[in-house]
């Protein structure tokens, strides 16, 4: 069905360029009729069609200057933007707008990024409360729909979520995005809604218009890989020797010490000899990008069509994704007064998947003999490699977004009315050969999708007292009914490798009566193989009335209430009053007139709550239960030797009744300066925001069998400071500089817990009122022990971790409370997830037809903890075991980190020297990258001047990811997760080299 939706926008592109080429359609000069501002038909008559489209015009331009004035939104083109070889929104828009923070924990094309806009609203305890604290992007008017967390129910790990876990704003193509706005106060952002609670970011695409038109954009690149040091069992051992040196007697490990198999035979060269695996894992790769698009019609009916297609391949472990893509826009207005506008953009994106071994054994949910890593040996690695080809991991997602929308001008009052889908789906196939399992196959299926369907309907009156008092009245009413459903199934010990998928018996009926093995696998052993499903709705009712005002252009004021009423919103708590109150004065038209050197100065403020919609229904619903069996190392497991049965949901926690909605409180207050011709440009924002009565799971009723109760009255504030200044630096004949500086510095603080409580623990974080929410609860490291005469005694009582004695060899953790126990207690709060400051540098210079554009990309007061280093010291306690931390990839094998800033402690303590939760690991994450520089040169002046009819030819060549300044000593600063950990899982983010070419006929 969806080749048909392709086949039918290309056929409506061809007929409409034939139409426009002909001159059938009748002209009615005027512009674009995108969200077009109409003068009645009367007064378009007495001013004739010429001067009825300038007041068109100028009416669009004052809407747009009055909202900025009222907004501290930010906007940009994104000619420079598409430059950079990207293939997710997130990573177009990281370092290009003050208070938006991304992560990209991984390199790996297609792989999940995270977004934040002024901080988080929340502690990111799990990648459920990270779902929760990402903004809304919004696609001409559609608000995308993201993943929901509701899957991750049925995971022990949360490294990614079931299904292809490609990240859906890959597909956006840049090149058909004519603005990105980043919305960030309520007076932008009330407009959608508790949806835009965590801000917004509005793509805005490329108008039809009646000039026919065809671009061409295009590059292709290669992406570098890095430059690794390798080691062998060798080098491992000598690593390892220098703590037997010290806590042996006799510098060997003893008989009876299970010492690893791989690593005791130094003349074993599979593990002892070459370290040669990086040829097969990692290497220079291709990367392209093409789009092609068409655009035309006449004044009474215009489209635009394009076509796109984007490879990109990983650096590492044979990753990549291709995404083809097609972008339908259609204008038409059948009678002067009607405007009717449509538009598809569909997507397909094809990913190739790492073959890490922790990823894979969370997907199998059981871990197998771990005792033997991969070996450093090309040709051991290869034959590895080889096994993994026998099966397959096929990842395929495919999403469609669209609109029909109805615009009536009758006057000064103006009707809309839009229909938005919003629909992605995504298949998962998986199969594991038995050479991979110890003689287990695997086969694995997932189908699931999300499904957002919006009614959206406006009615706005522009009513005028003279030429001072200028008001405008606006009423609208919208429904989001949102649906996300996925199908899981998963088996093991297939009958062999040459049957990959779970074959069912499909006869209904058999020899005319009904088959009782109906839909029972027979590839696969019924009593292993295991199925999921769930789905989960939430629909959003919204009522809102608006009403702007304006005095002499000079002072503007606006006033919003919104009702929006959620179904995941409990019956006695169903309604949210959301009032937002903005206003602005211009200081220019006030006092200033007459200034030349000042073109604009502008103050504006505002104020408001807004709700914030519960991610689940779970907690709609009060108390409730739930069908599981399950088993030590698995959460839920529909059937295994036992019959499911209603429970209540002791793992998700207890829901009680009088659930209210969360909201936020926010209150911002900016200037807007322009000088010198607006040559120089400064926008400051000052902001807090308060984000209350969020729901948060306490632990708790574990003696009615409960993991923890969820409850309201969590509530987190965050404050800062945005900063953009813009400067044409030098404009003198043919050269000119630009130059732009961005930054956000934001901190937040744990305002209140429920219950009044002052602090609690959750798993291995401490959240404490008054506190940053994105500390670290770590121990304070002072050294080592080197005798045991050094312990601390009082009272005859020697110091203790948790009641073991510490001894020659520990570490020296800080007795923080001084009772001579070293616990919890002493944990101390220190460092920062997020950066304290984050932003970027611009510059582009032009010279003639020359042009040369860098961008600098920093963030400061980040901290993280280098796991990865924890875990390469803490060999003894992460050898053999078969669970996740002892697993070791391939990149094992590869030099990391800076081993001499760590004590050699006793691994073999009982303490754990090597704990994760200590700042021995804690370090600074501060980095300044130059994250691409950019050549160009336009030969289209060159062109026309031999009558060659071209707008334009530009071509240029892009380095990316240049280089990196930073103190952090392991791999990439940015190769950090949502929980600050560096786990060393992360592929690198490459440099790449790119020649590209943007032509408009």
């Amino acid at each position: 069905m969806r080749y048909l939706w392709l086949c039918f926008v290309f056929f409506v592109a061809v007929q409409l360029n034939v139409l426009a080429a002909s001159g059938s359609l009748k002209k009615l000069n005027t512009t674009t009729f995108n969200y077009s501002c109409l003068q009645d038909t009367t007064k378009r008559k007495a001013l004739g069609e010429e001067d009825s489209l300038r007041q068109d015009s100028l009416s669009r331009i004052k809407i747009k200057t009055i909202y900025n004035k009222l907004s501290s939104n930010t906007e940009k083109e994104t000619e420079n933007l598409s430059m950079f070889p990207a293939i997710s929104l997130q990573q177009y828009l990281k370092g290009n707008y003050a208070g938006l923070y991304i992560q990209e924990p991984s390199g790996e094309p297609g792989s999940m990024q995270n977004m934040f806009i002024r901080g988080t609203a929340m502690p990111l305890l799990n990648k459920k409360d990270l779902y929760a604290a990402q903004p809304l992007v919004v696609l001409d008017g559609i608000p995308l729909i993201m993943e929901h967390p509701f899957a991750y129910d049925i995971q022990q790990y949360d490294f990614n979520r079931i299904g292809p876990a490609t990240n859906l704003l890959a597909g956006i193509d840049m090149n058909n995005i004519a603005s990105v706005e980043v919305l960030k106060d309520l007076a932008g952002t009330v407009a959608y809604g508790p949806r835009g609670v965590n801000g917004v970011i509005v793509l805005t695409s490329k108008s039809p218009d009646n000039v026919r038109r065809i671009s061409f954009n295009s590059y292709i690149g290669m992406v570098q890989k890095p430059t690794v040091n390798t080691i062998n069992g060798k080098y491992e051992n000598e690593f390892r020797q220098r703590f037997y040196d010290i806590y042996t007697t006799n510098g060997r490990y003893s008989d009876d010490e299970e010492y690893p198999v791989y690593l005791s035979d130094s003349l074993n060269n599979v593990y002892s000899g070459k370290s040669n695996w990086t040829d097969l894992y990692y290497k220079n790769a291709l990367i392209y990008g093409i789009n092609l698009g068409l655009s035309g019609g006449t004044d009474r009916a215009n489209f635009r069509f394009s076509l796109g297609n984007t490879k990109s391949e990983g650096v590492a472990d044979q990753t990549g994704l291709d995404r083809y893509s097609a972008m339908f826009n259609i204008n038409m207005r059948p009678v002067q007064w009607l405007l009717f506008s449509a538009m598809i953009n569909a997507n397909r994106i094809n990913r190739d998947r790492n073959r890490s071994l922790r990823d894979r054994f969370a997907q199998l949910n059981y871990f197998p003999d771990l005792s033997a890593p991969l070996a450093p040996n090309k040709d051991y690695y290869a034959s590895y490699l080889s096994e993994y080809d026998k099966g397959f991991d096929d990842n395929k997602t495919n999403a469609i977004q669209g609109y029909a929308r109805l615009v009536g001008t009758f006057g000064k009052l103006k009707l809309s009315s839009a229909f938005n889908v919003d629909y992605n789906e995504g298949y998962r196939d998986i199969f594991y050969a038995k050479g991979l399992l110890q003689g287990n196959s695997y086969a694995s299926n997932y189908y699931g999708f999300n499904q957002r369907l919006m009614m959206d309907n406006k009615a706005s009156y522009n009513y005028k007292i003279n030429e001072d008092h200028d008001f405008n009245f606006t009423l609208g009413q919208s429904m989001i009914w949102d649906m996300y459903k996925y199908n899981n199934a998963y088996a093991y010990k297939g009958a062999n490798d040459y049957i990959k998928i779970n074959l069912l018996d499909s006869e209904p009926i058999r020899n005319g009566q009904p088959n009782p093995d109906y839909l029972t696998p027979k590839a696969f052993p019924r009593e292993l193989t295991y199925r999921f499903l769930d789905k989960t709705e939430d629909n959003l009712l919204t009522f809102s009335g608006k009403v702007d005002y304006a005095f002499q252009n000079k002072y503007f004021l606006s006033a919003t209430l919104r009702l929006d009423g959620s179904s995941n919103a409990q019956p006695t708590s169903r309604w949210f009053y959301s009032p937002v109150l903005s206003a602005a004065w211009n200081i220019k038209n006030e006092f200033l007139r007459d200034n030349k050197s000042i073109d604009d100065v502008i103050l504006r403020a505002s104020v408001g709550r807004m709700g914030r919609t519960h991610v689940y229904d779970n907690y709609a619903q009060g108390p409730q239960y739930t069908a599981s069996v399950g088993y030590t190392g698995n959460l839920t497991v529909p059937g295994y030797n036992a019959f499911g049965v209603l429970t209540r949901s002791y793992a998700f926690g207890w829901v009680g009744y009088g659930v209210p909605w969360a909201y936020t409180d926010q209150v911002n207050v900016g200037a807007d300066v322009s000088m010198l011709k607006n040559r120089l440009r400064l926008s400051l924002d000052v902001y807090s925001k308060t984000d209350k009565n969020q729901l948060i799971a306490i632990p708790s009723y574990a003696e009615y069998g409960y993991k923890q109760a969820i409850e309201s009255g969590l509530s987190v504030n965050n404050t800062g400071v945005d900063l953009t200044v813009s400067a044409l630096v030098i404009n003198r004949n043919k050269f000119s500089w630009n130059s732009a500086l961005n930054f956000n510095h934001n901190q937040n603080q744990l305002k209140a817990l429920p219950r009044g409580l002052d602090q609690i623990v959750i798993g291995n974080r401490l959240l404490k009122v008054g506190e940053a929410v994105d500390q670290y609860w770590l121990l304070e490291n002072e050294g080592i022990y080197t005798a045991d005469s050094q312990i601390p005694v009082v009272n005859g009582q020697p110091l203790k971790y948790n009641g073991t004695v510490l001894k020659a060899g520990d570490p020296r953790w800080k007795d923080q409370n001084g009772d001579n126990v070293i616990d919890e207690k002493d944990k101390v709060l220190k460092g920062n997830m997020m950066p304290g400051l984050s932003g970027g540098f611009d510059n582009g210079f032009k010279y003639g037809n020359w042009s040369l554009n860098t961008s600098l990309y920093f963030n400061l007061g980040r901290k993280l903890i280098n796991q990865e280093m924890a875990n390469r010291f803490d060999f003894v306690n992460r050898e053999g075991n078969s669970e996740v931390n002892s697993v070791k990839e391939i990149t094992f094998w590869e030099k990391r980190g800076d081993y001499s800033k760590y004590p050699l402690y006793n691994p073999w303590s009982t303490v754990i020297p090597y704990r994760v939760d200590q700042d021995l690991f804690l370090e600074n994450a501060s980095f300044l990258k130059l994250r691409s520089v950019a050549v160009g040169y336009e030969l289209g002046n060159l062109l026309k001047r031999k009558n060659i009819k071209i707008n334009k030819f530009f071509v240029y060549g892009s380095v990316n990811n240049v280089f990196t300044v930073t103190p952090y000593t392991g791999q990439d600063p940015e190769l950090v997760g949502y929980d600050g950990l560096d786990t060393g899982y992360g592929q690198p983010i490459p440099r790449t080299y790119t020649l590209g070419v943007k032509m408009e006929l």
